[in-house]
């Protein structure tokens, strides 16, 4: 009884008329009346105003209706994931990543992906700019740090600190900060930005100069290990050089807070099954 009049409501309240909602729904105008009613009668509640000409919805009717749409997307999306139970996934994945991450992360966990499944074809375009998903045709675009679009689908994959560090060689000469201020005194080597940021919730700001500027992180990976300078780099870049010991760590009392990693996608009622599959895989392998 619960669901008597919910399917029409909802379809009556999206077309703003009855006529239109039957259509919809492949049912009698007058069909579409009484389960109205009947709904309005059962709640004892007055869902739509009606006149000649058109219908529209009562505030109380707009609260329900978003209800009710939420339950109809999710008994769709249940129908929907059994049907697909017995589909083989397959077609192309179009890819959007940062250079770097996408390389040294995503892309090799794509081409694990694909020696599973046999009929699925990844295109990658990897770059450094903010794509817009849905105008330039991409199906998943992985984001790193806030996000803005709440018109997007997100999932969390991982998280990436930075680390400010230097070699022994550099600190042997020019010794090591012990707090920011002392920054103004090194060589700091920077990337595309003119600051650096710092703080539990990345809320300071510090300008620093340098005498190498490289929009690459290798080189300056490289700048710092033969002892250019301090380098201020996420941890896929200087992992393995702080685990050897080649870097120090410097200021980590300081670090600023890890930034998300998320993969992005369009808002779909019926995610095709390719999507879904890529993205929990990329969750589970990183």
């Amino acid at each position: 009884m619960q669901w008597q009049g919910i399917s029409e409501f909802v379809a009556v309240a999206e077309s703003q008329s009855f006529t239109q909602a039957a259509i919809n729904l492949g049912l009698s105008t007058a069909q579409i009346s009484r389960q109205v009613s009947a709904l309005e009668k059962r709640l004892n509640i007055k869902l739509l105003y009606r006149t000649t000409r058109n219908v529209s919805v009562t505030q109380e009717g707009q609260l329900f209706y978003q209800h009710c749409r939420s339950v109809l997307d999710g008994l769709q999306a249940a129908e929907h994931a059994i049907s697909n139970l017995q589909s083989r996934p397959q077609g192309k994945i179009r890819l959007s990543a940062p250079v770097t991450y996408g390389e040294k992360v995503i892309l090799p966990i794509a081409n694990d992906f694909m020696l599973e499944h046999h009929d699925i074809e990844v295109e990658a375009i990897l770059s450094n700019r903010r794509v817009d998903i849905i105008e330039q045709g991409f199906d998943i675009a992985i984001r790193i740090g806030q996000l803005s679009d709440s018109s997007m689908m997100a999932k969390t994959l991982t998280k990436r600190s930075n680390y400010l560090c230097a070699s022994h060689q550099y600190i042997a000469i020019h010794g090591e900060p012990s707090d920011l201020a002392d920054l103004a005194q090194h060589q700091c080597l920077l990337g595309t930005l003119e600051y650096w940021r710092f703080g539990s919730r990345n809320e300071k700001l510090l300008n620093v100069t340098g005498r190498a500027r490289y929009n690459s992180g290798f080189a300056l990976v490289d700048a710092a290990l033969k002892g250019l300078g301090i380098v201020k780099l996420p941890d896929y870049y200087v992992a393995q050089h702080l685990a050897s010991g080649a870097l120090i760590e410097l200021l980590p009392h300081l670090k600023a807070e890890p930034e998300i990693i998320s993969a992005v996608y369009p808002h779909n009622r019926q995610l095709s099954p390719k999507i879904r599959l890529f993205v929990d895989y990329l969750a589970q392998r990183i």
